[in-house]
């Protein structure tokens, strides 16, 4: 019993164990906001993983519009309700329109 006491009163114990402490719960880099960080930071990746590939689809389409008549018929018809002379144009709208 008295080996444990003097074990569990050794100042390099204490002291060791209160900077374990006072880094997993009290600092400013505790591990509860490194957790939070890294979903943050996994969010950012997954941001920024989805916006190349709306990049990549934004430029194959652009090409598409400045080397394919027909599709830049299609975009102006579709996007900006433009139309051939003696043509009616009727838009049908289905709802799911952003607001």
């Amino acid at each position: 019993m008295k080996k444990i006491l003097r074990i569990v009163s050794n100042k390099y114990l204490i002291t060791g164990a209160a900077f374990i402490v006072w880094t997993v719960y009290f600092d400013q880099n505790d591990w509860v906001s490194l957790q939070q960080r890294q979903k943050e930071l996994n969010g950012v990746k997954d941001n920024i993983t989805y916006l190349n590939t709306e990049i990549a689809r934004m430029n194959s389409e652009r090409n598409a519009l400045l080397t394919d008549p027909v599709m830049l018929e299609k975009y102006a018809r579709e996007n900006y309700k433009m139309k051939h002379t003696g043509e009616d144009v009727y838009v049908i709208d289905d709802g799911t329109a952003a607001k």
